[in-house]
């Protein structure tokens, strides 16, 4: 993740306060490396993969993370278990996001082993999951202030619990359209959302790389969770910035529209956004609900 920070609500107001100037494309940094130089070798030929997977009956999965073409870690963490998918991408420096992100998720698969998708279960794991890093935040002062994002779907027999922290994003597409079903919790979006951007404004904001929400950086996080319906046919998509950040939303649909199967979209969505310049991480899980046997 690009550099991150949370902002009390006095830091807030002055960064509303400023004046806004819209940068075109070409203008728009091509990364934020002043605490994470970029690399002197380019990214992997090949991403780390995680093997597609059938949690459950009815589910097919593939999830693919990616260093980059910039970063000189990944500190993005795939979460893969059971019938629990999603991402976390740490924020923190070198090593505090990689240790914020794996943290988060290996606490959040111990406290849902054997129990059953709910909303109240889900709560619990990810308050868990900040505490965990949290504490290992305090107790360790070169990792002090390290956080995460946490996006994941918990698939039940009828349902699906969605948890939310930060800014990855969890998108449903189903009928040749895409929706995204989180919330970004970033300061440029909680402007949008307040009317004082536009989308188009936020993209190239100077600070649309603060988050206002996090797993680890407080002894409390603030946890957007809800229940969806499974439906067969369904594609859903949780993913890191890293992803979304370098594509839009139509290139998202574009490929996802496509007549392939289901990794080859996963794989296509990666190297698009290794070709737009590939910034960050780029980390992705790909769930379809396909009928039950």
């Amino acid at each position: 993740m690009n550099h991150r920070f949370r902002l009390n609500r006095s830091s807030r107001k002055r960064i509303e306060s400023f004046d806004t100037v819209q940068e075109s494309a070409a203008q728009r940094p091509a990364a934020d490396t002043a605490a994470e130089p970029a690399a002197e070798n380019t990214a992997p030929e090949t991403p780390e993969e995680e093997a597609p997977v059938s949690a459950r009956d009815g589910l097919a999965v593939c999830a693919l993370t990616d260093i980059g073409m910039v970063r000189r870690s990944n500190q993005d963490s795939l979460i893969c278990s059971g019938s629990l998918f999603g991402v976390a991408d740490g924020m923190g420096g070198h090593l505090g996001g990689e240790i914020a992100s794996g943290l988060a998720r290996d606490t959040l698969i111990e406290k849902l082993a054997d129990r059953e998708p709910s909303e109240e279960a889900l709560l619990s794991g990810i308050a868990a999951a900040n505490c965990a890093v949290y504490a290992r935040s305090e107790e360790d002062e070169s990792v002090r202030g390290m956080g995460t994002t946490m996006t994941v779907l918990w698939f039940g027999e009828e349902d699906i619990i969605l948890g939310h922290v930060g800014d990855s994003r969890c998108y449903r597409y189903a009928d040749g359209k895409l929706e995204q079903v989180t919330d970004d919790h970033s300061m440029v979006m909680e402007m949008v959302r307040a009317g004082i951007l536009t989308e188009e404004q936020a993209a190239v904001h100077p600070m649309r790389n603060v988050i206002t929400r996090a797993v680890g950086t407080d002894p409390e996080t603030d946890v957007d969770v809800k229940t969806l319906r499974r439906c067969p046919g369904t594609l859903w998509l949780v993913c890191s910035d890293g992803l979304h950040g370098m594509i839009t939303d139509a290139e998202i649909t574009e490929i996802l529209a496509r007549d392939t199967e289901d990794s080859d979209r996963a794989h296509q969505l990666l190297d698009a956004a290794l070709t737009a310049g590939g910034h960050d991480n780029i980390s992705l899980v790909l769930v379809r609900e396909e009928e039950k046997a």
